[in-house]
């Protein structure tokens, strides 16, 4: 960093005179390192991928990568993972708390701002850090299947089909020329994988782990590997 700017990235409530916040943009980056993640619309649902960690000794369901936030909602997340577990839970503490008062399934778009106002909340005052974490968020709801981005800075983005982590550029390619509107379960299961194994050079089913939600029953549901064989033939 040129020595000009050195004096801006010390806090979060200090615009440097070019109109930036530092440590977000740090954020990001931080965000970036994590294993490759995605999500994709597809014709009856969505689906969210990332790859199980495979560290000798250790369990490997002790590690959520793809979280469930309700029935009809998850999410997957790069970056640092403890900051996600805390945002995850405060996501499903109101999507209930919507559910009892309203008594029915909070829509997608509001979850998600449940995510981003807390990020941006962090981005104001001195003596907070900015959560380092992106994440992606899908669900069904009333309105259909959506896929939602939060970044650290608390802005929200749709997305048909998106990645994110160390092979999201990578990812984003091929997600870009295959996807499209017509894409039914089996071809979005065989996309994710196809994604997985020229980003994190996994080869095997058992080495991916992937959740779908159904329009038709509005259940999240992580496909064990027999599944997602079954899917595949």
């Amino acid at each position: 960093m040129l020595p000009e700017y050195m004096g801006y990235d010390r806090t979060i409530s200090v615009f440097s005179p070019d109109g930036r916040l530092f440590q977000v943009e740090y954020a990001k980056e931080a965000a970036k390192k994590g294993v490759t993640c995605l999500g994709i619309v597809f014709k009856d649902g969505i689906l969210l991928a990332t790859v199980k960690p495979l560290t000798p000794l250790m369990v490997t369901d002790s590690i959520e990568k793809i979280s469930q936030i309700d029935d009809h909602a998850a999410a997957v997340a790069s970056g640092l993972l403890a900051d996600a577990r805390v945002l995850v839970n405060q996501a499903r503490v109101r999507a209930q708390i919507h559910k009892i008062t309203y008594d029915e399934d909070i829509d997608i778009w509001n979850l998600s701002k449940v995510i981003a106002d807390r990020m941006q909340i962090s981005t104001l005052y001195a003596g907070l850090r900015p959560y380092g974490v992106i994440f992606l968020i899908g669900g069904v709801d009333k309105t259909g299947p959506h896929l939602l981005e939060v970044d650290p800075s608390g802005m929200v983005y749709e997305w048909f089909a998106h990645s994110m982590g160390r092979g999201g550029a990578i990812a984003n390619k091929i997600l870009s020329q295959k996807w499209k509107p017509s894409i039914n379960e089996r071809d979005a299961v065989a996309l994710a994988l196809d994604v997985i194994s020229k980003t994190e050079k996994e080869k095997k089913e058992n080495e991916a782990e992937i959740a779908v939600i159904r329009l038709v029953d509005r259940k999240f549901r992580k496909l064990s590997e027999e599944e997602i064989k079954k899917i595949l033939k």
